[in-house]
């Protein structure tokens, strides 16, 4: 696992690209990401079943802005986020998202089961966020919301995350498109990525 001198090297040197990238984020073994500016969530499941396989029983979406107050999520609540910064791993590296201790403390999953991070992703991860509470947990635009470690591999892949033959589906994955973004929303944007 990378250390935090090593982190900075990658990240300075390009190996790793963090965008936007602050050097107050790096932590001992990790780096700390912050939530985005939207959140997904499922309507009612078709004949109360989700099915892996889609067909009828796929969900349909709808996006949720979070307000500056922040989103109240309630007790037993999953929904999706998106991290705010895009991430890019190299080919000989592998990356893992981990929930940030304080907000585990306070009942929060930041992932149902897909923390790992293959070598070569490149895009904006996805959170599985769910409250284990009985109490609603209140999430905000741009907070710290997990961290994410990077492990150095034996030998590059020889088909990283992106190649053809592997049709990776969430490669270039944009943080829940935003049509237009209004100057508040601006603001807010560049006073999360200086917290």
């Amino acid at each position: 696992m990378l250390s935090d001198q090593d982190i900075l090297g990658h990240c300075l040197e390009g190996w790793i690209r963090i965008d936007p990238f602050d050097k107050q984020c790096i932590q001992p073994a990790s780096y700390d990401v912050h939530l985005g500016l939207k959140l997904v969530a499922y309507t009612q499941f078709p004949l109360n079943e989700a099915d892996p396989r889609g067909g009828e029983g796929a969900p349909d979406t709808y996006s949720i802005w979070i307000p500056d107050h922040g989103y109240p999520l309630q007790p037993g609540q999953f929904l999706l986020g998106s991290l705010l910064e895009h991430i890019q791993i190299p080919a000989n590296m592998s990356a893992q998202v981990h929930g940030k201790s304080s907000l585990g403390r306070l009942g929060l999953l930041v992932h149902a089961t897909a923390g790992f991070v293959d070598p070569g992703w490149r895009g904006h991860l996805t959170l599985e966020l769910h409250n284990l509470l009985n109490v609603p947990i209140r999430l905000y635009p741009g907070m710290r919301i997990a961290q994410i470690s990077f492990t150095p591999l034996s030998s590059p892949s020889v088909r990283p995350y992106g190649s053809k033959e592997l049709s990776s589906r969430y490669q270039d994955s944009p943080p829940n498109p935003i049509p237009h973004i209004p100057s508040r929303i601006d603001e807010r944007l560049e006073a999360a990525v200086s917290a």
